[in-house]
Parts: C-alpha cells; sequence; structure tokens
C-alpha cells in the first residue's frame, strides 16, 4: 500500500489557512513560528555555550563572564594560554567561512539583515540550508572568541520557519511578508528574554522611518509562544537581573543623560559606518571569499590578548559595568572599548564571519554610558553611586538610534534590566540620538527600505520572485567556488 505524500496535505492545509479568518490564521502561524523560534533560540544558546567551553575555556584557558541570567560568572581575569586567543578566534573564523561559503553562501554576515531583506524582496526564498549553516557557523564564530550577538541567528533560524511555511502553505505574499517578519522577532525576542521588544521590533526594523502593523499581533502570540519554550529551558529571569530601583527625581540629570544621547547618535554613526567600510575593504580582498573571516578573526584574537572584553559576546561585561564591579575595569578599557568594539565586530562579521550585531551594539553602547558615568560621577555628586541607570541609558541610545528602531530597543533593554523605570531619561537620550542618526540616513541594517511605499518586489507574485530568486543564487554559489585574485 503506497504512501501519501505530503504535497496534497500541505497544498489543502494551505488553502484552508489562507482562507480562514485573520485570529484563526495567525493564532495557528504565530503558535508555529514562535515554537521553532523558542525551540532554535534554546539549541543555538546551548551550542555557543559548548563551543565557548571547549575553544576558549579548555584551550585558552579562559572562563568567559556571563550575566546574571546565564549563571552569573565571574571570569577569568585573563587567559592562562593568551597566545592561543588568535589561533582559535582565527580557526573559528575559518571554518564558519569554510561552512558557509561551502553550503550556503547566503548565510554570511549578519543575519537579522538577511531577514529582513528576505521580508522586502523574496519572504519565500529562504533554504532551510541556510538556517543549519548559520547555526553552526555562527557557534564557531562567538564560540571561539569572535565579536558577534546571538540574535542574528536566532531571529534568522524563526525567519527562516516563516519562509518554510509560506512556501509549502503557499501564502499570499503578504501573508509571507508577515511570516518572515513575525520570525525575525519571536526569534529576537526569545534568545533575549524580552518577547515584548522582539514583537515591537518585527513590526519597526523593516523600515527607517516606518513601521509595519500587520506583522505586531502575530508576533505577539509567536514571541511569547518562544519566550515560554526557550524560559522553560533556560529560565524567566531578566538577562541582566532587575536594576528597577531607579525613580526619576533629579531634573540636573538630563544633562548627562542628553550627553549620553549625543555621544551615542555619533558613536552609532561611527558604527555603521566602520562596520560596512571594513567590510567593503574585506569584499576587495584578492584572498578567497572563505579565508577573509579567518583574517578577521585572526586580527581580533591579537586584539584580545591585550583586551580579552573583546571575546565573544560580551554580555558578561555589561553585567560588570551595571554595577560597582565597574570600578575594577581600568578607566582607559571603559574609555576605549566602545571603539575596540566597533573594530572586533567588524573584523569578526564584516569580514564574512558569521553572528549578530545587536548584541555588539549593546556592549558599545552600555560602556558609552558607563565611560560619562566614570568620567564625570567624581566630581559630579548628582549623578549618584549607581553606574546602572547610565549602562542602561546608553544601550538603548546607541543601538536604539543606529538600529532606526528606538521604541522596540528602548523595550528590549528594558526587559533584559527589569528597568522600565528608567524610560523618561532614555526617552531624551535616544530621541537625541536618533535626531542626530537621521541627518544622514545611516541605518546599521542596509536592507531597511524607508518607508512601507518603497515596498518592491516583495509584494510580486510569488512564482516569479522564486525564479529570479534561485537564479541568483546559483549565481552565487557559482561565484563562491571560484577563489578569487
Amino acid at each position: 500500500m503506497g504512501s501519501v505524500s505530503p504535497r496534497p496535505l500541505t497544498a489543502g492545509f494551505g488553502r484552508w489557512i489562507s482562507g480562514t479568518s485573520y485570529v484563526k490564521r495567525w493564532a495557528i502561524l504565530g503558535v508555529a513560528i514562535g515554537a521553532i523560534a523558542g525551540l532554535g533560540a534554546v539549541v543555538f544558546f546551548r551550542l555557543v555555550l559548548l563551543s565557548t567551553h571547549l575553544l576558549l575555556g579548555d584551550i585558552a584557558g579562559y572562563t568567559v563572564p556571563t550575566p546574571i541570567g546565564e549563571g552569573h560568572l565571574i571570569g577569568s581575569a585573563s587567559p592562562t594560554h593568551a597566545w592561543a586567543l588568535p589561533l582559535l578566534a582565527g580557526f573559528g573564523g575559518l571554518a564558519s567561512g569554510a561552512l558557509v561559503f561551502t553550503f550556503a553562501p547566503e548565510a554570511e554576515g549578519h543575519g537579522t539583515d538577511a531577514a529582513i531583506a528576505a521580508v522586502h524582496h523574496n519572504p519565500r526564498g529562504v533554504r532551510l540550508r541556510a538556517i543549519v549553516v548559520k547555526l553552526l557557523a555562527s557557534a564557531l564564530t562567538i564560540g571561539s572568541g569572535g565579536s558577534g550577538g546571538r540574535e542574528g541567528p536566532a531571529g534568522q533560524i524563526s525567519a527562516g520557519f516563516g519562509s518554510h511555511l509560506a512556501r509549502v502553505l503557499d501564502l499570499s505574499p503578504e501573508d509571507s511578508r508577515t511570516a518572515v517578519a513575525t520570525g525575525i522577532g519571536a526569534g529576537i525576542g526569545s534568545i533575549f528574554g524580552a518577547p515584548l521588544g522582539g514583537a515591537v521590533l518585527a513590526a519597526e526594523i523593516l523600515y527607517r522611518d516606518d513601521f509595519d502593523p500587520k506583522a505586531l499581533v502575530p508576533c505577539f502570540v509567536a514571541s511569547t509562544v518562544g519566550y515560554l519554550i526557550f524560559g522553560s529551558a533556560q529560565g524567566f529571569g531578566a538577562l541582566f537581573g532587575s536594576h528597577g530601583s531607579y525613580a526619576f527625581t533629579n531634573p540636573s540629570q538630563l544633562v548627562w543623560f542628553a550627553l549620553i544621547g549625543v555621544l551615542a547618535g555619533l558613536v552609532g554613526l561611527l558604527y555603521a559606518h566602520s562596520f560596512y567600510g571594513i567590510a567593503g575593504l574585506f569584499a576587495r580582498s584578492p584572498l578567497p571569499r572563505w579565508l577573509n573571516p579567518a583574517v578577521g578573526g585572526l586580527l581580533v584574537g591579537a586584539c584580545a590578548i591585550i583586551v580579552p572584553e573583546l571575546l565573544g559576546t560580551g554580555y558578561g561585561f555589561i553585567q560588570k559595568g551595571l554595577g560597582q564591579q565597574l570600578n575594577s575595569i581600568p578607566l582607559w578599557i571603559v574609555l576605549a572599548l566602545p571603539l575596540l568594539r566597533i573594530l572586533a565586530t567588524s573584523l569578526s562579521i564584516g569580514s564574512g564571519g558569521s553572528g549578530g550585531i545587536f548584541g555588539p551594539g549593546m556592549v558599545i553602547g552600555a560602556f558609552l554610558g558607563a565611560a560619562v558615568w566614570r568620567l564625570f560621577a567624581p566630581i559630579v555628586p548628582s549623578l549618584g553611586t549607581n553606574p546602572a541607570p547610565f549602562v542602561i541609558v546608553g544601550m538603548m541610545a546607541c543601538f536604539g538610534s543606529i538600529s532606526r528602531a528606538p521604541l522596540a530597543i528602548m523595550l528590549m533593554v528594558a526587559e533584559m534590566t527589569g528597568s522600565i523605570g528608567i524610560v523618561l531619561p532614555a526617552m531624551l537620550a535616544v530621541g537625541i540620538a536618533c535626531l542626530i542618526v537621521k541627518q544622514s540616513d545611516a541605518t546599521i541594517y542596509k536592507s531597511q527600505l524607508g518607508r512601507r511605499e518603497e515596498e518592491g518586489r516583495g509584494l510580486r507574485d510569488a512564482e516569479a520572485d522564486a525564479e529570479e530568486s534561485f537564479g541568483h543564487l546559483e549565481t552565487v554559489l557559482a561565484g563562491a567556488s571560484r577563489p578569487r585574485g
């Protein structure tokens, strides 16, 4: 007796889901996307932990500090075998580059931008192979010491599943776009333990100066489900613990938060221009593309011999900056770390390595705020003895402005730090930073469109869109197989 082909079943379900009510459709699809977001976040999180333990821990003798939500390890003062850092980071870049350019060249770089591009241009075209490659390559890059975040790969996993659903269920172009956007928000919200911010991110991150409300409600469902699954496996506490004791009582402090806003806008611009500038240099390199991430990793590892704070995600160092441990970090490192993290992330991910740029953006902003507090608190008593408000506002303002998603980033950082009371001074800093960034129309996510009216290929007929995508993919694969130069 022959088995029943799944194609008629999926086609029939696709016709039913497309014809059902909006509420029923997105309740079902939202749960499915959220489940994959949560499971994918758990798998990726544990892969990064494993690779970090095996590479940096066992070989370099370096324990990476972690935030409260990840065990709150204090970490090593310095690596036992510092000489191994360039070799490890170079190896991670080499392995990542070989995986990506052999099996899925579209998985190069930071995943969030690729997912945004899929929403706008080809929401049905994300290959499942690219998701697996992204997961493995990013774990190798970050675990070997590369400067990258976990959010980009996590978002790309669930965005890719949304694309797969759109393809097999033959969803309409509009529903296909919503499915991929929902995956972005649910994946990032899950791995950061910030479901509300993740849901808003799905609607805000697609455009530089607009908001897509159609993605909001579906991502409420998906982000909630994803967070429940991830939290059940890893815990439900805030990533950086609770820092909600701040109460705004001194208007004179707004001057310092405004200063953070100005600096955050300028540093955000520097982040975007440096990242894409260095990425352009690697793109013009005579080396084969798969070898560039090894060069980037080697350089990052060499820098980390002197400044180990550059290794990995850096979330543990944000945790130190939120408390009195900040005073134990040398002042020159606090002042230099925003610039050094920009360089390390540009070398790690801009070279073609795999990882997110959201997480490093938080580290950059956190130490920008920490630098303001360390410099001025000794001479301005009104700044108080707690650096956490300045660190938190720095995170919100720096990446919120250059990502062009200020509301989502404010909510996410507030959820990660349990600090909703900081919103008033944060609004001032984020607003100033956004005004500065808008002057140049810059963004860290090049695939963002300006406004919804600019939506182009993503609304075309899916069949024509897929044909164009696969034709381009064949060209990319053929080019990746030939050494350059």
